[in-house]
């Protein structure tokens, strides 16, 4: 028996790197499946798009994705070209000449992996035979009806054939790892294990199908993890047959990783296998030469949605925008699994604190949630074209007055300021007030909704009254569409909407990971999360005091719902108070996190999950260190050492402290950042669920 090589793992330049010399890359070959490769569904295409650099960094030509083939999706992102490794040709060309459509790229996002797409339509004629074959393995029967089902059988048949014909071509080297995401690409991972082809697999579930399915339904979830008929209630949803492709590929796969400890809690209850390794989810942080940068893109964008802001509440605009907060709540319409329903509770009672308190500062909050519309609210846009008129008289104004003014200047004479404007003038700007008058409040939605009488998010707003009234200091604006740059209300992509906003809030019930908080905390925006989302989790973990780097994590696990939204709505007025000194330094702190979700440092997760694969595929190649698999640990930010802005350690018994106050808060941030780039670049190592990890009891429902 050859000697085993050792395997572990070493970090250069940020990326990591093969410690062992006798152990080269070109002796492996990785595939990674998924049915989001170049097809946008979900998260899932985030990930695997954001992670594809890393991966094609490290694994040059040997790195290769597979997904489906979809012509509009490969017209606009595939390169199409001829795969450079012989083996993969001779693959492929096999499976075309018995009929099958293969086609293969380059993929035209950063680092420009291969892509390897089937076409599932081409090859849909062997559907019968390739159910009864899954059958005959499985005991998993897929009904006629479910096409995406179906579809998964079809993508995971070719995938499991192909890499029969490509393994067939191997002796001993190269070793192939194929990383299957998600059920729908599991098929292929059963077939290949029951097969037994030489192959080292790795399962990656991001949610769980029943927890989803349950968190929907508004079940006490997390409260009775373990006490679910898991059989039952997957028959009752229609999802049994899903169910069971998902928990066969679990349990065949050589390593079982999933995204959050959350996560790895729910998979080990629903599909009763504790996962090997936690593999966070991360993103390219692309970092601005000039050190402040993104706080002069926060000023820019901010100015364009006071634009908005000036259009919406025409006539209604009675107070200052300066002192204007822009809060915001996206992604999909999942009213309880999202938090949408605590975040307008908990603006009812922030709108009662604001009140009461008489504060100056006004909130206007953004629910932008893609819904069913007919088109956009006539009322909006007519704010609009109020909004750009009244610009436009002010600017023919100003140009007259400008040029009196001038020839005054030049004769040497001070104009009379009570002659310089004409009774024309005074009357064009008379005719501009008197078109602002409004007899009806500013409208909460943008567009005309479908079926409103029964939406979640409309009819919780008139439960609690946030009309948009004068006296109101939080303001509501739903925006059931994805933002664009196009768009003629508020021509602004999203990464541009996050960056002009103050605060993101995302009190999620069910969130496996979360990627609209961490997208916040890249671009500099503080954000509020949860205990239940896995990015809530991960800055627990590694962020000593998350709230003074500006993530706000509301436990919505060991508290009761009322005391969730007390919380949170604690945060929200406490972010309120501060002054804008202290928003700034805030920013500032949070901006510095993004090296924590940088998939450079969150790659060795994944690649202690290939390590663990080969280890167990081939025992008799590969061995793992003792050392390798220890928890996450010496990765961890510390308390700022400067007075925080935090609300939540630094209110103020007045909402009105002096802005004397702030200047004398000791805060030095070149010392603070030093500090923090000699943590990140500290050691850590790998993650892996602590062994007998278990539910714990006394969680509420919220």
């Amino acid at each position: 028996m050859p000697l085993a090589r050792s395997l572990s793992m070493t970090s250069l330049n940020g990326l990591p790197q093969w410690e062992d010399e006798d152990l080269p890359v070109e002796d492996l070959l990785l595939f990674e499946v998924s049915w989001e490769v170049t097809n946008k569904v979900g998260g899932i295409y985030t990930v695997i798009q954001t992670k594809a650099k890393i991966t094609a960094d490290e694994w040059g030509e040997n790195y290769f994705l597979v997904g489906p083939y979809f012509e509009h999706n490969v017209k606009t992102q595939v390169e199409v070209c001829e795969p450079p490794n012989p083996a993969v040709k001779k693959a492929m060309d096999t499976m075309k000449s018995q009929g099958c459509q293969v086609f293969f790229g380059r993929w035209l996002i950063e680092g420009s992996p291969y892509v390897l797409l089937f076409d599932i339509g081409s090859a849909a004629w062997n559907l019968d035979r390739w159910k009864g074959e899954f059958w005959d393995v499985s005991n998993i029967g897929i009904p006629f009806h479910d096409r995406e089902a179906n579809d998964a059988v079809i993508f995971g048949s070719l995938t499991a054939w192909f890499l029969k014909e490509l393994s067939c071509q191997f002796d001993d080297k190269p070793n192939i790892i194929a990383h299957f995401h998600e059920w729908q690409a599991g098929v292929g991972l059963i077939l290949s294990r029951s097969r037994k082809l030489p192959v080292a697999t790795i399962f990656t579930t991001h949610a769980t199908l029943l927890g989803r399915y349950l968190c929907a339904a508004s079940i006490d979830f997390y409260n009775n993890l373990d006490q679910f008929d898991i059989d039952k209630e997957a028959g009752e949803r229609q999802i049994y047959h899903r169910y069971c492709m998902e928990r066969a590929s679990v349990h065949c796969a050589h390593v079982f990783t999933t995204v959050s400890q959350i996560t790895a809690i729910e998979a080990d209850h629903m599909l009763k296998r504790n996962p090997d390794v936690v593999t966070p989810n991360g993103l390219n942080v692309k970092k601005f030469s000039a050190m402040h940068e993104f706080q002069n893109l926060h000023s820019m964008y901010k100015a364009r949605i006071q634009e908005f802001i000036r259009g919406h509440f025409y006539g209604h605009l009675d107070f200052n925008l300066e002192k204007t907060l822009f809060f915001f709540i996206a992604g999909r319409y999942e009213f309880s699994n999202k938090g949408a329903d605590m975040f307008l509770e908990a603006l009812s009672r922030l709108n009662f604190l604001l009140r009461v308190h008489k504060t100056d500062v006004t909130v206007v909050v953004f629910f932008i949630m893609p819904a069913k519309t007919n088109n956009f609210n006539v009322e909006t846009l007519k704010g609009q074209a109020v909004r750009k008129q009244l610009w436009d008289t002010a600017q023919s104004v100003k140009e007259k007055f400008g040029k009196k003014l001038y020839n005054a200047l030049l004769k040497g004479e001070i104009p009379d300021l009570n002659k310089i404007l004409d009774r024309d003038d005074i009357t064009i700007m008379k005719r501009a007030i008197f078109s602002t008058q409004r007899h009806c409040l500013p409208p909460v939605t943008t567009h005309n909704m479908i079926d409103d009488g029964n939406d979640p998010i409309l009819n919780t707003i008139r439960r609690i009254g946030l009309f948009n009234n004068r006296t109101d200091r939080v303001k509501v604006i739903l925006h059931p569409e994805f933002l664009s740059s196009t768009s003629p209300l508020l021509p602004l992509d999203y990464e541009e909407f996050v960056r002009g906003c103050h605060l993101g809030v995302f009190p999620s019930y069910y969130e496996p990971w979360g990627y609209t908080p961490a997208e916040c905390t890249v671009m500099g925006i503080p954000s509020v999360t949860t205990n239940l989302s896995g990015f809530g989790c991960f800055m627990q973990e590694h962020v000593a005091d998350p709230a003074a780097y500006g993530i706000y994590i509301v436990d919505r696990r060991f508290r009761s719902p009322d005391e969730s939204c007390n919380q949170l709505t604690q945060f929200l007025y406490g972010f309120c108070q501060q002054s804008r000194r202290q928003r700034i330094i805030q920013r500032n702190r949070t901006e510095r996190l993004s090296d924590l979700l940088d998939w450079r440092y969150l790659g060795r997760y994944y690649m202690h999950a290939r390590h663990l694969a080969l280890s167990r595929t081939f025992p008799d190649k590969f061995e793992m260190e003792p050392s390798a698999p220890p928890k996450t640990e010496g990765f961890r930010y510390p308390r700022p050492s400067s007075v925080p802005p935090s609300p939540s350690v630094s209110q103020h018994s007045s909402p009105h402290h002096s802005e004397d106050e702030d200047e004398e808060e000791r805060y030095d941030e070149d010392e603070e950042a030093e500090r923090d780039r000699q943590n990140i670049k500290s050691p850590f190592s790998l993650g892996v669920l602590p062994e007998g990890k278990k539910k714990q009891h006394g969680e509420y429902r919220n």
